[in-house]
């Protein structure tokens, strides 16, 4: 098999030759992979079965400087205007909401947004997609997120009260952005990718973020017309849908609206092995091994093992891509990041 047959085959509930694996490190384990290698692309140097494709950057970048009128000198803005503070540690940053203090549903359509439906950003995504297949890798596309964007504009606390007591500004910021996603997967998928990511972290430790009335009003609905645009133009693309937290009681409703792979399963607030039970006829699995417990704290020894178990009790008749559960942040020793390649390479059915 090629990489890209033996991760479809994978994504796909069947078995393929060998569990495909990956991990995204954070800027300081990314340094020190190069500092032991010699290396810059640890995706090229470990060889995942995936590459990762994107659209052409924007040539009118937005001046988001009047929503900003007392930025301090630290802060950056991103392509969507969102503010970013740095913070105390590593790569954590504080958040600045261009939008918490709009009282009008006209000042949201009125924010302006990258011009990700402008057609000279499509203008080599065709040939880069073909380029990665005709490689033998499977060509990802990611990530659509439309819950997230939203509150990142709004503020988490602003949003979640918009959808109980100020509902059309609720809906305008949802509209917003899935107007524009709805665009974007249907051309991303006109291209022939392989997978296309998408997703919002709608879970805590201990359960859902919201009431799950309110998750079934304003993300889901949202969410299957992103999936709808993409799975009309190509039926067969794969669906990466990412959410962190104790989820379990709308697994059966990602799957009804069009979801193939839930990420990242974690460890500390769901039980891998039982999701895998309840929902491995009709789900694969991206995750698994847990970078709040397992990769940070655990021996080498438990980092083997978390390997071991999770491809026999979630991967055992294909459906599984190992990987932790989130960034390898600072904090997780080199040594159980190798212990995790090393054992999950071992691994062929």
């Amino acid at each position: 098999m090629t990489k890209r047959e033996n991760i479809l085959t994978t994504l796909r509930r069947q078995k393929p030759e060998r569990v495909p694996f990956c991990f995204w490190l954070c800027d300081s384990q990314a340094e020190e992979f190069k500092k032991r290698t010699g290396v810059d692309d640890y995706v090229e140097y470990y060889d995942f079965d995936f590459r990762h494709v994107g659209l052409a950057p924007t040539k009118y970048p937005i001046d988001y400087s009047p929503y900003f009128p007392n930025k301090p000198a630290d802060v950056t803005i991103n392509a969507w205007g969102v503010g970013h503070k740095p913070g105390s540690v590593a790569h954590f940053a504080k958040m600045i909401h261009p939008m918490k203090d709009f009282e009008m549903v006209q000042e949201v359509w009125d924010f302006p947004v990258p011009d990700l439906t402008a057609d000279y950003r499509y203008e080599n995504l065709a040939a880069d997609v073909k380029k990665v297949q005709d490689a033998g890798y499977a060509a990802v596309y990611g990530s659509f997120s439309l819950f997230e964007p939203a509150w990142y504009w709004r503020g988490l606390d602003n949003f979640l009260c918009d959808m109980i007591v100020n509902e059309d500004m609720a809906e305008a910021l949802m509209e917003k952005m899935t107007s524009i996603q709805e665009v974007v997967c249907k051309r991303v998928a006109e291209t022939g990718v392989d997978i296309i990511i998408c997703g919002d972290d709608v879970g805590t430790q201990r359960g859902m973020m919201m009431q799950t009335e309110h998750w079934r009003k304003w993300v889901k609905p949202y969410t299957k017309r992103i999936i709808d645009a993409a799975k009309r133009i190509k039926p067969d693309i794969l669906v990466y849908y990412h959410t962190d937290g104790a989820i379990q009681e709308i697994i059966p409703e990602l799957i009804e609206i069009g979801v193939d792979i839930l990420n990242p399963v974690q460890p500390e607030c769901m039980s891998p092995a039982e999701i895998k039970k309840l929902y491995g006829n009709k789900l694969a699995f991206w995750g698994t091994i847990g970078v709040q417990t397992t990769m940070p704290f655990g021996t080498v020894d438990d980092v083997r093992k978390a390997v071991q178990k999770n491809i026999e009790t979630v991967g055992y008749d294909g459906g599984l891509v190992l990987a932790p559960t989130h960034l390898i942040e600072p904090e997780v020793p080199w040594e159980n990041i190798m212990a995790f390649v090393d054992e999950v390479q071992k691994y062929r059915y």
